[in-house]
């Protein structure tokens, strides 16, 4: 276990050109092989290399997300904006090389089985011809990331981020909201042009990028990249549409009710985040909330208590939002140290208590996952997801420490759960439509994002709030921008998360229990498979919304009462 802060883990550029050489002592070692142990024992050593530099570009990345101002680490970050594709040059090879190994078989035999079909996506995404085009990707995205973290503005007398003043969607006074969307619109306009300039050099930097590899699109290739291998985007269309028949009724009338309840001729989209009798807030400050976290981790889980307090005594989470720092929550892993750390932006309100439980939920399972093979690792990203959100509603039973009104938090967290979905699946869809129509001006893109905002989401209203109005919401995003295509994990897992809540309802012990094993089997099966060995419906299978958004409404009903 590490007991080294992390403010003083050692850093030091790890040179790409160190993994090009390991790369091609790996070729050579599994070409000149005499049986198969002599090419898993020359995996393990080019594995170490591998991991080697993905913890000193992970450490980087995390410093720089702590304080985009730091000059040092933004280089370090540029660096490996650089040095990343011709890594994914290096895992091309080696990827082709086991896929045409002589001992192919016998590696299956060795090796988890998501490995060979993540093998043939990796093949496929990478190529010397597009190494310039990926470099000039990954620097734009971090040109995004830097924009956004720098960005403040007015705020009752003084310069605050996004990230903060995001935090006011949740006041009682509905002044105070409008004010917050409308501070949020006015940042965002006198950035627009650099918004959306950056976000049509990535739509035609990607569709460069795709087509060089012979994609028919930048969707095909973005799929590839997520490691998706048991589903595919005609099956994330027809979910989309079971969101639409299933899902949208039933959040609509659910939000039609609080309006109804809360007074509102118009339910605006600074009013989506509140409920009736006024948001719960946390009746500790930012320590307090830590302090809890650990108390209930120490109750949970003897795993979740060790990692949290160890993760707690090196300062492996950071929670308080400040200027330069990045305006979203994350947690990482620094493999070669066996450490995993948070990074959020904590406000003040009830979103904190969702911050801390989902980010440990990933760490919970990263610490797993260092006992794995390091390419199977936690899984992708879907399944990641249902490790952090399925441990939010793990953390109900433990409520009493953070909420003087656990029920109202417990109504307003599973009616923003289920809410989330259509919102999850504009932000999918969006992208799907960008990258099938790259041509797309601005203006265009705005009015397909209000189109799907009335679709998806049809009770809520943008008209008067500055910029936003125009259809420009998904611009602070970061998703959209940084890591295309991930977000419709978010809605899947969702889903997951929401049975094992309705489990856990009936029996917790056994429901905590099968997800303990579901974390402890990370990325070692398909997405698909590692939800029915956890005895859960695939959010894919006919049926499975319309049952989630019942079990769910039934409990929203009775937390009502």
């Amino acid at each position: 276990m590490n007991t080294i802060p992390v403010k003083d883990l050692p850093y030091e550029r790890y040179d790409a050109k160190l993994v090009e050489e390991a790369t091609e002592k790996f070729l050579q070692a599994e070409k000149d092989a005499k049986c198969v142990d002599d090419v898993l024992k020359a995996r393990d050593e080019l594995l170490k290399d591998f991991m080697h530099f993905f913890t000193m570009s992970s450490l980087a990345y995390t410093r720089y997300t702590l304080n985009t101002y730091d000059k040092f680490y933004l280089d370090e970050q540029a660096y490996y904006d650089e040095a990343m594709p011709i890594v994914g040059i290096c895992r091309m090879k080696v990827a082709n090389c086991v896929l045409n190994s002589r001992f192919k078989e016998e590696l299956k035999k060795a090796l988890p089985e998501t490995l060979f079909p993540l093998l043939e996506l990796e093949s496929k995404c990478h190529s010397p011809e597009t190494v310039e085009d990926e470099k000039e990707e990954n620097s734009i995205v971090t040109e995004y990331s830097q924009l956004m973290s720098q960005l403040t503005t007015d705020w009752q007398g003084e310069k605050k981020t996004i990230s903060y003043i995001r935090g006011f969607f949740e006041s009682p006074d509905r002044e105070m909201r409008k004010a917050a969307a409308n501070a949020i619109g006015r940042v965002l306009e006198s950035v627009s042009e650099q918004l959306d300039d950056i976000y049509d050099r990535l739509v035609k930097v990607r569709t460069r990028i795709a087509k060089k590899l012979g994609f028919k699109d930048f969707v095909e290739l973005g799929y590839c990249r997520m490691g998706r291998i048991d589903y595919n985007r005609e099956m994330v269309a027809k979910f989309r549409e079971n969101v639409l028949k299933d899902l949208v009724p039933v959040v609509s009338k659910f939000k039609a009710q609080i309006q109804k309840e809360l007074g509102l001729d118009e339910f605006k989209f600074y009013d989506d985040s509140v409920i009736p009798g006024g948001n719960p807030v946390p009746k500790v400050d930012a320590q307090g909330i830590l302090d809890a976290a650990r108390d209930m981790y120490d109750d949970m889980h003897p795993e979740a208590s060790k990692l949290m307090r160890q993760m707690l005594s090196v300062g492996a989470i950071d929670p308080l939002p400040r200027d330069g720092k990045w305006g979203g929550g994350y947690a990482t892993t620094f493999e070669d140290f066996h450490q995993t750390f948070i990074l959020g932006n904590f406000t003040g309100m009830s979103d904190d208590i969702d911050l801390v439980t989902h980010e440990f939920g990933h760490t919970f399972a990263m610490n797993f996952a260092f006992d794995h093979d390091t390419e199977a690792g936690i899984g992708s990203s879907e399944t990641a997801e249902t490790h952090s959100m399925s441990m939010e509603f793990f953390a109900w039973k433990y409520l009493d420490k953070f909420f003087d009104d656990v029920k109202g938090y417990k109504f307003k967290h599973l009616g923003g759960c289920l809410s989330f979905i259509p919102y999850g699946v504009i932000v999918d869809e969006f992208q799907h439509v960008m990258y099938e129509h790259p041509e797309l001006t601005p203006a265009e893109r705005k009015k397909v994002y209000l189109d799907l905002e009335k679709k998806y989401r049809p009770y809520l209203n943008f008209d008067g709030i500055e910029y936003l109005e125009q259809g420009t919401r998904w611009q602070y995003q970061m998703h959209i921008y940084e890591m295309p295509f991930y977000y419709i994990d978010y809605c899947l897992a969702q889903v997951v998360a929401l049975e094992f809540l309705s489990d856990s309802q009936k029996d917790y012990a056994d429901a905590f229990n099968r997800y303990v094993e579901h974390c402890k089997r990370g990325g070692l099966y398909a997405f698909n498979h590692l939800v029915k060995l956890a005895g859960l419906k695939s959010p894919f299978e006919d049926g499975a919304l319309k049952e989630v958004a019942s079990t769910t409404v039934k409990l929203l009903d009775e937390l009502k009462k």
